[in-house]
């Protein structure tokens, strides 16, 4: 298993002008040496209480899977996180994660996209909930679809009471044996490596956003989900214990998005919450480029 990756730092600084005026997004991104005709720039959003990192731990690399693939690919720490402006919170720091993101990445469009079809998200947990709220907006920038994971309709009720028990701070650091409780799924369900190879991508998350996913999120899914108007990718863990996650589950949130063209969405076996760590991570991953691939293949 590698032990490094192949990816560079990203920083953007948003222009004078909307409502991401003068904040600054870090990141990390992969550069092919060439791309093929069709190929898309991939924007990939990580979930709660992980840093852009999540996408480019050695051996679990999408950055580097994309790469390999040809396919450009930017992943954005999301404001708040590593060295991107925090944006203090109000109504939905979901919907102002959107917002502040919708113009971010069509800067980086207009700077990063020349040549290539267009943009797909990649997008995890609470990041899914951000790249669908994009979506929504149908924004200015060629999106050609998104891929979310770990995203659905409903959360138990013990989890929502959790994150309203949380104390009144701005940002919560989770202890780590709790995080790994419920971001992986059974033993045996990922290398010996996990969850310890994951741990350097552990951020503090705002607690606006442990609030909004269980709760005003879930309330503005359908009418959210009912605007978007793009090609949609969906998969959920088997063992995911942050939402309530069955068939009848997966399949209400598939008819959500009525809008949408194509809406292709399953569990995953065999995997919890973060797919990409687990042993099912390395043919989801692939099937997210295959995604991005065919979607941009289809807008050349």
């Amino acid at each position: 298993m590698s032990s490094m990756t192949n990816t560079q730092p990203f920083t953007h600084m948003a222009g004078a002008d909307g409502p991401a005026q003068g904040i600054t997004i870090t990141g990390r991104r992969g550069v092919p040496t060439e791309t093929g005709p069709g190929t898309p720039l991939i924007v990939a959003l990580h979930g709660g209480t992980y840093t852009s990192e999540y996408f480019d731990i050695p051996g679990f690399s999408l950055l580097d899977r994309a790469v390999e693939a040809g396919i450009p690919i930017i992943a954005l720490d999301r404001p708040g996180y590593a060295g991107s402006t925090w944006i203090e919170p109000e109504d939905s720091i979901i919907l102002q994660n959107a917002e502040a993101l919708d113009q971010v990445i069509g800067e980086i469009w207009a700077e990063h996209g020349n040549g290539l079809s267009g943009v797909v998200l990649v997008a995890h947990s609470i990041g899914g909930a951000v790249a669908t709220a994009i979506a929504a907006r149908r924004p200015a920038w060629p999106l050609l679809g998104i891929a979310v994971s770990g995203c659905l309709l409903s959360v138990p009720p013990e989890s929502r009471q959790a994150w309203l028990d949380l104390p009144p701070v701005p940002t919560i650091e989770l202890p780590v044996p709790v995080k790994d409780s419920v971001m992986f799924g059974p033993a045996g369900s990922y290398d010996e490596s996990m969850p310890a190879a994951s741990h350097p991508s552990n951020a503090p998350v705002p607690r606006a956003e442990l609030l909004d996913i269980a709760g005003g999120w879930i309330e503005r899914v359908p009418e959210v989900a009912a605007s978007v108007t793009v090609p949609v990718f969906a998969r959920q863990a088997e063992f995911d214990a942050l939402w309530i996650t069955d068939a009848a589950q997966v399949d209400g949130f598939a008819a959500a998005f009525s809008a949408s063209p194509s809406v292709d969405a399953r569990l995953v076996p065999g995997a919890g919450h973060c797919i990409d760590f687990h042993d099912a991570g390395a043919a989801f991953q692939l099937e997210e480029l295959a995604f991005a691939r065919r979607v941009g293949a289809q807008a050349a």
